[in-house]
């Protein structure tokens, strides 16, 4: 609200901090009574750098998903008012993933600005905040159209399980994690080396995997239990998680 120095010269009796409180209050308004030159923007800031965390996340989230549709463990719906690819009209683009990455930046590139320049202020007189304020509908803009891009995106996309599971099972190394532990808790030693011997530059299947599974020093239990375990049903407790967390 400033110091009221010609207030006070005016009329020195008045309780000029409070008169001021009251009436910006009356507008509805919150006071705030200790000001440099201008409000202050710290709190645009910190919005600013917020919303361009939460971008960056949404950023990783359209990557990610356009390498899954990429590479077929996701498939969009198909609609008839959409042009494909503009060679092969078959090919269904992932377009509202790369719009919504294409906006995210535009946008993180000016609320990073914003969050950098406006707590400065040469001599708290400094009045360059001015054209750079005049943008930051321009930020939310182009965060409000990404996030619209990326709502529909993801309302069109569903898990291809046959192309998942194609993977899966060309992959029974993973569960190589999961022996290499098993016998580092029963104490079987070099562990690592005997499981490193088995997996190094050879194709592994469920048959071989038994087979090995078999050769080690482990209680029948544990070599059940691992030998029960298939590359789809390698999670943990991924899905507990996911639920408790959604």
């Amino acid at each position: 609200m400033g110091n009221f120095n010609a207030q006070v010269a005016a009329l020195p009796a008045v309780d000029w901090p409070a008169v001021s409180r009251t009436f910006i209050e009356s507008l509805g308004l919150e006071c705030n009574p200790y000001t440099t030159q201008i409000e202050p923007h710290d709190w645009i800031a910190e919005y600013c750098d917020a919303l361009a965390a939460a971008n960056v996340v949404l950023i990783d989230l359209c990557r990610d998903f356009w390498g899954y549709i990429s590479l077929g463990y996701l498939r969009q719906q198909t609609l008839a008012t959409e042009v494909g690819s503009s060679t092969m009209p078959h090919k269904v683009n992932p377009i509202d993933f790369e719009n919504a990455e294409g906006n995210l930046g535009v946008a993180n590139a000016l609320l990073r600005h914003f969050a950098d320049k406006l707590p400065l202020s040469r001599w708290q007189r400094d009045l360059s905040d001015s054209t750079v304020l005049r943008n930051v509908g321009v930020a939310l803009g182009h965060s409000l159209i990404a996030w619209d891009s990326l709502g529909r995106g993801l309302g069109k996309v569903a898990a291809d399980p046959a192309r998942i599971a194609a993977d899966l099972e060309g992959a029974w190394e993973v569960l190589g994690e999961a022996v290499q532990t098993v016998m580092r808790s029963a104490g079987v030693p070099g562990g690592y080396e005997r499981l490193k011997e088995f997996t190094r530059g050879r194709v592994i299947d469920a048959q071989a995997l038994a087979d090995f599974i078999d050769t080690l020093p482990l209680a029948p239990a544990d070599k059940s239990r691992l030998k029960a375990l298939r590359p789809e049903d390698y999670t943990g407790l991924a899905a507990r998680l996911a639920r408790e967390i959604s």
